[in-house]
C-alpha cells in the first residue's frame, strides 16, 4: 500500500529559522546514526520515519559512515525515499557527512577536497538522490588546511551535489575561521552540529556566542545523553541498551552518582507533567541559539515522545535554578 502522509502533519509541529537563512527546520529532527543500519529491521525504522514525518519532522539527517555496516543507513533511506517519501522530496530537508573512516587508504576518511567530494558522490548514489540539501565536514581535520575543507563544501555546494554546507563539532576558533573562508567563497556556513546535553555542555564555553555572531544555525546531537536522560537507566543497565550492547555509551559513565542526577531530574520533569526525555530535548532548545534537537529513535514511541516535548518549552527561573544545583 502507497504510503500517504497526514494531512494535518504540519499543524503542530514548530519551525525555527536557521540562523540569517531563508530555511527553517523543524524543532525536532530525526538521526539515522543507529537503527537504520543493514543489521536492523527494515520495517522498524520505516515506520519510525513514517510516523516522524506524519509529525511534522522534516529533517532527516545521516551520514557517510552511518550504519552498521558503514553506508547501510544510506542505503536504508535511499529505499525508503523509492517505497515512501518520493513524492515528498520537496517537503524535507535531508543532510549527509563525511569525515570518519569510511574506506581503506589514505583518502577514506578526515577532510581533503579528494574525500569529502568522493563522499558525497556515495551517499547521493547510495541515497538514489541528485542532491542533499546539507552537506557536512563531519569534524575538524587538523592535518588538512581549512582552506581546502571548506574549499570543497563550497564547490560541492557551486556543483548541485548540495544546498547548503554545515560544520560538525569544530570548537569556537575553528567555526569562526571555517565561516570567514566560506563567507569569503560566497557559500555561508549554514548550520553547525555539536553534541549538546545537560551532562555535556561544552558548547556553552563560546561556541553558542560564535554561532550567534556568525548568524549560524546550530542542530544539537545527543540531546539524551545517548539514552541515558530517559527512564531507561533509573533502576539499572537494560539488557537491550546501548549501554548494554556497548554502542555508544560506555556502561562506565553510569556511576550511581550519574544516577542519582538522572532521578533528581525525573522529579523536575514529573513537576513540569514531563518525561524526563521530553524535558532533555525541551532544556536544548531553551537557548535561542539552538535551531533543532536532533533525536535518534528505536521505536515510533520515542519519536511521538520526543514531540511531545514541544507541548511544554518553557522553564522557570526556579526549574532553571533547581536544574542546575542538580548538574553542579
Amino acid at each position: 500500500m502507497d504510503y500517504l502522509p497526514a494531512d494535518a502533519r504540519y499543524q503542530s509541529m514548530k519551525y525555527n529559522r536557521v540562523g540569517a537563512s531563508g530555511v527553517r527546520l523543524p524543532a525536532i529532527s530525526l538521526g539515522l546514526w543507529h537503527n537504520f543500519g543493514d543489521v536492523d529491521v527494515f520495517q522498524n525504522g520505516r515506520n519510525i520515519a513514517r510516523r516522524a514525518f506524519d509529525l511534522g519532522i522534516t529533517h532527516f539527517d545521516l551520514a557517510n559512515n552511518y550504519g552498521p555496516t558503514p553506508g547501510s543507513a544510506e542505503e536504508t533511506f535511499g529505499a525508503l525515499m523509492r517505497k515512501d517519501f518520493h513524492p515528498y522530496r520537496d517537503e524535507m530537508i535531508i543532510s549527509s557527512k563525511a569525515g570518519y573512516l569510511m574506506w581503506p587508504g589514505p583518502y577514506g576518511e578526515w577532510g581533503s577536497r579528494k574525500y569529502l567530494v568522493a563522499s558525497c558522490d556515495q551517499s547521493l548514489s547510495r541515497m538514489g538522490l541528485k542532491y542533499v540539501d546539507i552537506f557536512y565536514s563531519h569534524r575538524f581535520d587538523p592535518e588538512t588546511p581549512l582552506e581546502e575543507t571548506m574549499g570543497a563544501l563550497d564547490y560541492i555546494v557551486r556543483s548541485g551535489r548540495a544546498l547548503y554546507a554545515g560544520i560538525s563539532s569544530y570548537n569556537p576558533e575553528q567555526t569562526a575561521k571555517a565561516a570567514k573562508i566560506l563567507k569569503e567563497l560566497g557559500t555561508p556556513c549554514l548550520i553547525h552540529q555539536p553534541s549538546y546535553n545537560m551532562f555535556n555542555r561544552w558548547i556553552e564555553d563560546g561556541l553558542t556566542a560564535e554561532l550567534e555572531k556568525q548568524k549560524m544555525g546550530c542542530i544539537v546531537f545527543s540531546p539524551l545523553a545517548q539514552g541515558l536522560l530517559t527512564n531507561k537507566y533509573l533502576t539499572g543497565i537494560p539488557e537491550d541498551s546501548r549501554a548494554a550492547k556497548h554502542t555508544s555509551l560506555d556502561p562506565d559513565a553510569i556511576t550511581p552518582a550519574k544516577v542519582e542526577k538522572v532521578k533528581k531530574l525525573n522529579e523536575i520533569a514529573k513537576a513540569r507533567r514531563q518525561s524526563l526525555a521530553q524535558m532533555a530535548v525541551a532544556w536544548t532548545l531553551r537557548n535561542k541559539v539552538v535551531t533543532s534537537s536532533l533525536i535518534g529513535a528505536s521505536k515510533v514511541s520515542h519519536v511521538e515522545e520526543a514531540v511531545g516535548a514541544l507541548d511544554n518549552l518553557a522553564f522557570s527561573e526556579s526549574e532553571l535554578s533547581a536544574i542546575e544545583a542538580i548538574l553542579k
